[in-house]
């Protein structure tokens, strides 16, 4: 309504500083000042209506917005669909940003991660706008594209071999100051690690971190014995 008066008050001014403008031009005839001021009354009108209709728009969609229901209660009403509230919500987000970080990182065991994602499928809340494309999708893509190494590789034993070689090969551990691992784990065949032989069948067990640690720093400061 403010804007209204505001908007009359200055049709009024425009048509005063019309109207006295014409009665300054000595040229003008009376017809012709009969038809600047019918014309200048029918924009007043005019412009009158479109803001009454303005006015009316303004008017219900204040009327619309105050019967909308809070964002807070609209939130509340949601949960209370999946037998929840605020709280477990927070705790279940929490679950699924864990759950990410540790897929991200490949943390063992993928089949581990596998069932941590089943249990936050099979709940209800995972039916929340929040977390329904993220649980039963992102997550699930991102555990179908973790290829996960073999605990253990098998390897055929060829002549020429020995355990130091073996553990130097790139596709094993790279590093020969490793062969005791693959010696401990095949100790029902390896009665002396300087006798292998050719078709023994051994286990190439994957090394922990600690262990990776271990033989790489032997391997680091190792320095081979002089030349005479």
């Amino acid at each position: 309504m403010k804007y209204y008066k505001q908007t009359l008050a200055l049709l009024a001014l425009l048509v005063f500083f019309s109207t006295s403008v014409l009665a300054q031009e000595e040229e003008i005839t009376s017809d012709e000042w009969e038809a600047e001021i019918a014309r200048l009354s029918q924009e007043k009108a005019d412009l009158t209506t479109e803001i009454e209709g303005l006015q009316a728009e303004v008017n219900a969609l204040s009327e619309k917005k105050n019967s909308l229901q809070a964002y807070e209660d609209c939130q509340n009403e949601m949960y209370s669909l999946v037998g929840a509230d605020a709280d477990a919500v927070a705790d279940y987000g929490s679950k699924v940003n864990a759950l990410m970080a540790d897929i991200s990182s490949k943390k063992p065991e993928k089949a581990d991660r596998q069932a941590e994602l089943d249990a936050l499928k099979a709940s209800k809340l995972s039916a929340l706008p929040g977390f329904y494309d993220l649980v039963h999708g992102k997550l699930q893509k991102m555990l179908d594209a973790w290829v996960e190494t073999p605990k253990e590789i098998m390897y055929n034993v060829v002549r020429g071999d020995h355990l130091w070689g073996i553990s130097k090969k790139s596709e094993h551990y790279g590093n020969g100051h490793a062969w005791p691992n693959i010696y401990n784990a095949n100790r029902d065949q390896i009665k002396n690690p300087d006798l292998i032989y050719p078709d023994q069948i051994f286990k190439i067990p994957n090394l922990t971190e600690d262990e990776a640690e271990k033989f790489n720093k032997i391997k680091s400061n190792y320095k081979p014995a002089p030349m005479e």
